[in-house]
């Protein structure tokens, strides 16, 4: 059921004392965007008749059309805490529409908006939570970003340790203010290195929600004189940060990835939708990992998955199963980083899943009842950005979810910024290499 009418956000902008409104959007490859314009326009933006020049985003050219139009979703409208409480500063995100007012092609929004839309007629719905993994880092003498911090700050720190409780707690407070629940939040493991755990949401409503979190914290962070970073391995010899997506679905309101009877507490239900994940994580790792330093946190010894396999006790795996506590049979998918575009993500595990439960298909043995010698032997992931250009061109079932336009574009530009990568050459190399060849 919709929050606001149109009746509702005429009435809010007087009452709110708003002069600013934002359109956002989210490109191809998760990068939030954003036009700014005065509430004389409103009735325009309402009407979802703001036109995008299309050209000018990466990905949404070349479709035949000059300009593209962004349809507010009313009930994202929030107020920007952190901007100044007179002529305050309102936000929607938006849909991209063609002219003719069907959804874009690349609107990834739209990708999981279809996805959810076939789950709704499967009689299913999901709510996903979040772990997000950033950094705080020192800014540098001219206010540029740096991969520095003195901090050294370890699991569950307090300050003075903890250097960054004050950022987080702005954090929660701004995020609070716009409607966005934080379950937790705490110092990770590495020395300036913060969590933010986001509560179970609609699949959606999470979306959207950590897309608006990572503006939050960056924007927090600037404030506090630091540099907050989701990049998956900003420093080498440290453990990177990742984002952990959490599923659970639901039929008639009850979570049926729960089964008491089960010995780790899931459903048939779960384990299939878990091994279709599985059987498609390779091809979907351009797009949970989707940049060359992405592959830099999944290498062996720093707590991140490097093979194809799943849990219920190890912390460490691509996918943990659990039911311990309140929420219920749930799905771990602890693979993907911050740099990937959650509507993308959420729509691929879910399209998967769905698959998963369709097929009835059966998951790999659990790792816990594994020698070690089989564990190593497992499928592995990806080691690098060229490897998932490959096995995402290959898995026709993850290119028909993100349609034609989006496993194209996604299949050019990684390949280009592969290629540019190779051409790099890094202090590693001349270290090792210059004086002694």
């Amino acid at each position: 059921m919709a929050k606001y009418t149109r009746q509702d956000i005429l009435d809010l902008i007087e009452e709110e004392d708003i002069e600013f409104i934002r359109l956002q959007f989210t490109d191809i490859s998760g990068k939030l965007k954003n036009m700014a314009t005065t509430i004389e326009q409103i009735d325009k933006i309402l009407d979802g008749h703001y036109k995008l020049d299309c050209k000018a985003i990466d990905g949404f050219s070349g479709t035949g059309y000059e300009e593209l139009f962004l349809v507010p979703d009313l009930d994202t409208f929030v107020i920007f805490p952190w901007r100044p409480q007179n002529s305050k500063v309102a936000r929607f995100i938006c849909d991209v529409i063609e002219p003719d007012g069907t959804p874009f092609i690349g609107d990834s929004r739209y990708i999981l908006k279809k996805v959810l839309k076939e789950a709704k007629d499967m009689g299913f719905s999901f709510d996903v939570a979040i772990k997000n993994e950033f950094f705080l880092f020192d800014l540098g003498e001219n206010g540029e970003p740096t991969n520095h911090s003195g901090e050294k700050g370890g699991y569950f720190d307090v300050g003075p340790a903890d250097e960054g409780e004050n950022s987080r707690r702005d954090m929660i407070l701004y995020l609070s203010d716009m409607g966005i629940g934080v379950e937790s939040s705490y110092h990770s493991d590495e020395g300036a290195q913060h969590v933010l755990d986001l509560g179970y949401a609609d699949a959606l409503e999470m979306a959207d929600s950590i897309m608006t979190t990572r503006l939050v914290v960056r924007t927090v962070a600037k404030r506090h004189g630091r540099h907050a970073t989701f990049m998956p391995k900003p420093r080498k010899n440290v453990k990177g940060s990742g984002a952990h997506y959490i599923f659970s679905m639901k039929k008639n309101g009850e979570n049926i990835f729960t089964d008491s009877t089960d010995k780790i507490g899931i459903s048939k239900e779960g384990y299939h939708f878990m091994a279709g994940i599985l059987e498609h994580i390779t091809g979907m790792m351009l797009i949970t990992n989707p940049i060359v330093n992405s592959y830099k946190r999944l290498i062996p010894g720093y707590l991140a998955p490097v093979t194809v396999g799943w849990s219920s006790t190890d912390t460490s795996p691509l996918i943990r199963l659990t039911s311990i506590g309140s929420d219920g049979g749930r799905i771990v998918l602890r693979n993907p980083d911050g740099a990937a575009n959650p509507y993308l993500v959420i729509a691929l595990c879910i399209a998967a899943g769905l698959e998963g439960i369709k097929n009835q298909t059966e998951p790999p043995v659990c790792m816990d009842e594994l020698a070690e010698n089989e564990i190593i032997k497992a499928d592995v992931l990806p080691r690098t950005l060229y490897e998932a250009v490959n096995l995402f061109t290959n898995d026709q079932f993850v290119q028909d979810v993100l349609g034609n336009h989006i496993s194209g574009h996604m299949i050019q530009a990684k390949d280009a910024e592969w290629n540019e990568y190779c051409k790099q050459v890094t202090i590693w190399e001349t270290e090792r290499y210059l004086s002694t060849i």
